[in-house]
């Protein structure tokens, strides 16, 4: 699918990953809509990339309908959506104290990274379907964001790895549902990339993990992200795949 001109959504495009693709499928001539909780940031990526700002909570169902119409009203139904948005937690099974992990903090991951991450792309899709097909009998393509923590996740994730292992086994069986629409469905799943998170860490903690990474010894760009993504739309024939983009990284337990 040719970038050029069609209407995009980026849910988390307010900051990191999210808006490193939001302004990258700017670059490349996208009518971007910046989906994110943080107005405030929303407002400022869209502004600098000629974009939209929209409030939106992934896990909600209005919120998310909400958004996509917003969006199309603006700038066009969207044929792309870059999955983005996801929060992290690090709790063990069993705390210090001996008491077991709040059901609750399991509970708000796995709501946001796995069942918003459906929610987003069946109201996406159910929108998209009803497009007018493109080269190949396309509508549309969705990348969604998983994590190296879905395959080897450390001690204290089980939250964030469960939710992003199920982000990664419902790419294929999705990119298969949706095929009859001609709606392609990806997944990448970076490693430790020097995202404002990452930036709250102390440098040398950052270096360290950098220097874990065999090649390049070093955090991973965001914009590194957004081209990957944005090749994922660009490329036809890439469907129900799930990339790593980790610099060879595998983690250690802890």
């Amino acid at each position: 699918m040719n970038i050029q001109g069609q209407a995009a959504l980026v849910t988390g495009g307010g900051s990191g990953l999210g808006e490193a693709t939001a302004r990258e499928l700017a670059r490349l001539g996208a009518k971007v809509a910046v989906l994110d909780l943080n107005m405030d940031n929303a407002e400022r990526v869209a502004k600098d990339i000629g974009g939209l700002a929209v409030k939106c909570n992934v896990s909600d169902p209005d919120s998310m309908q909400q958004a996509i119409e917003a969006a199309a009203a603006a700038h066009g139904p969207a044929r792309i959506l870059m999955q983005i948005a996801g929060i992290g937690s690090a709790k063990r099974v069993v705390g210090k104290d001996g008491n077991a992990a709040p059901l609750e903090d399991f509970t708000k991951v796995i709501n946001v990274n796995l069942i918003g991450t459906y929610n987003a792309a069946r109201l996406f899709s159910a929108a998209c379907a009803k497009l007018e097909p493109m080269e190949d009998g396309a509508r549309g393509v969705m990348v969604f964001t998983a994590s190296v923590a879905a395959f080897d996740g450390q001690v204290g994730q089980q939250a964030y790895s469960a939710s992003k292992a199920g982000v990664v086994g419902m790419t294929l069986p999705m990119a298969r549902d949706l095929a009859q629409h001609g709606i392609r469905v990806c997944t990448i799943a970076p490693g430790l990339f020097k995202t404002p998170l990452m930036e709250t860490l102390p440098e040398p903690i950052q270096q360290s993990l950098g220097a874990s990474i065999p090649f390049p010894a070093r955090l991973g760009k965001p914009s590194e992200f957004a081209e990957l993504a944005c090749h994922i739309v660009t490329n036809n024939h890439l469907n129900g795949e799930v990339i790593r983009l980790d610099g060879a990284l595998r983690m250690a337990p802890r």
